[in-house]
């Protein structure tokens, strides 16, 4: 099934958002300073491509924020179910040692959702970890409109398979992070 784009809010920040009601949405965002230091992309790359690259670079990483990864940063996940129903409804999730995946049907503006979630899971993370005066969440996130019903499950798969291709689990449905182990 192709996915009609109805009505659409459009923005560009460093990376131009098209979002919209009611239409499936993958979201992606990391931890402030998790990119590694001298990365480099091939020039002329697709926004697929590049973002998949970027990816990779973040699972292999070694240096950097690495938060999620521990036991109380569970409340991310917690932050990400509770709101569905609500913000979203919620289809698929990962949560990544340094940045998260999210396939969602927003039922509120995706900024506004955004927003709010990062805020919270923001101030949370930094109390228990005890930081304070630094940011939690790099400020911009990657979002794409779902397309058709291919790419949903293609997006869907991708998310589920995150923490097997990081080397994090053997399965998907054995990391605890994410929508997989939670089915």
């Amino acid at each position: 099934m192709h996915y009609p784009v109805v009505a659409a809010a459009f923005h560009i920040r460093r990376f131009p958002h098209l979002h919209c009601l009611g239409h499936p949405t993958f979201l992606t965002w990391r931890l402030a300073g998790s990119l590694p230091k001298g990365r480099c992309f091939p020039s002329g790359e697709t926004s697929g491509k590049a973002f998949v690259a970027l990816d990779r670079l973040l699972d292999n990483a070694r240096a950097g924020p690495l938060y999620l990864s521990q036991p109380p940063m569970a409340m991310v996940v917690d932050a990400i179910t509770c709101r569905d129903g609500g913000h979203y409804r919620l289809h698929n999730y990962a949560v990544m040692s340094n940045r998260v995946h999210l396939l969602i049907t927003p039922r509120v503006a995706v900024s506004q959702l955004m927003q709010s979630l990062k805020r919270f899971t923001a101030s949370q993370g930094n109390r228990m970890l005890g930081l304070t005066g630094r940011s939690f969440w790099q400020d911009e996130s990657y979002d794409r409109l779902v397309r058709d019903d291919h790419e949903f499950e293609r997006i869907a798969y991708y998310i589920d398979m995150n923490p097997v291709r990081a080397g994090m689990a053997a399965r998907p449905e054995e990391f605890p992070w994410s929508s997989a182990w939670a089915d």
